[in-house]
């Protein structure tokens, strides 16, 4: 007796179209930038506290970071541990940020923390904000 095979196919049932993996959710933060992170929270007496990430409306294209130390995440939260970081998201800046990397940047220009954010579709000519 033959073994059935499990197959997907397209709405229209024509060909085969194998199952699309699992997409893993993910906000993570780079090494360079969770010591930053680490130091500022050891400087300020927030020691034990996760990093609230929020989209929040304004600048010229219409979305900005929030960055800030928080307790504890919400029921409703996202919580990711990357690098030794605590990170809490609500679920409407989820949308926006999904497969963002954090990393801190030093140059002669300045410093700071750079969302590497996959789902921004243009910023604004300053950098500090953008549309998705």
């Amino acid at each position: 007796m033959a073994r059935e095979r499990s197959r997907a196919y397209t709405t229209h049932g024509f060909g085969y179209c194998p199952p699309s993996p699992p997409r893993i959710l993910m906000i993570s933060i780079t090494n360079h930038a969770a010591d930053k992170v680490k130091e500022i929270s050891k400087s300020e007496g927030l020691d034990g506290q996760g990093l609230r990430l929020r989209v929040i409306g304004g600048g010229c294209a219409g979305f900005q970071y929030d960055l800030y130390f928080e307790d504890k995440p919400t029921d409703l939260d996202e919580r990711f541990d990357s690098n030794g970081v605590a990170l809490y998201v609500d679920p409407l800046s989820f949308q926006y940020l999904d497969g963002t990397e954090i990393d801190y940047v030093e140059s002669a220009h300045g410093s700071g923390f750079k969302f590497g954010n996959p789902n921004v579709t243009s910023t604004c000519g300053c950098g500090s904000s953008f549309k998705a």
